[in-house]
């Protein structure tokens, strides 16, 4: 079977959870390449000088430099091609119904899913793919 995605981006500043979802992504056949960055100023660098083209992005809200919001407002900004076809996915840990509520009023954010990241997950996300 071969892997859903070309390229997914995940941004965390932890590495457990870092560690943990790309296994879990590996194992699910999520993507071809899988691309770490812990932090949100690297990938907002990393996008906009296109040495990484993600079809697919794990964004984590609470980081300490940058939070998940403040890099959907980085983003917003920059200009990079095929930007309207990236899938923004929120991976959080966070139970407040206010971040929940944030994240789905972004026009780039498809869905929050809360940590871990679960097989049972990836098919929602496969079986939701076409409505983002």
């Amino acid at each position: 079977m071969s892997a859903r995605y070309k390229t997914c981006l995940l941004i965390d500043d932890n590495y457990i959870d870092n560690f943990v979802t790309s296994k879990i992504l590996e194992s699910g056949n999520f993507a071809e390449n899988i691309i770490i960055l812990q932090s949100p100023e690297q990938a907002i660098e990393a996008l906009r000088n296109g040495s990484v083209h993600p079809d697919f992005i794990f964004l984590d809200i609470r980081m300490p430099e940058m939070s998940g919001f403040e890099f959907l407002d980085e983003y917003e900004k920059i200009s990079i091609e095929n930007k309207d076809a990236i899938k923004i996915y929120m991976l959080s840990s966070s139970l407040d119904p206010t971040d929940i509520k944030q994240s789905l009023v972004n026009k780039y954010v498809c869905q929050f899913i809360h940590k871990p990241v679960t097989h049972k997950g990836l098919e929602e996300i496969f079986s939701h793919d076409l409505s983002c």
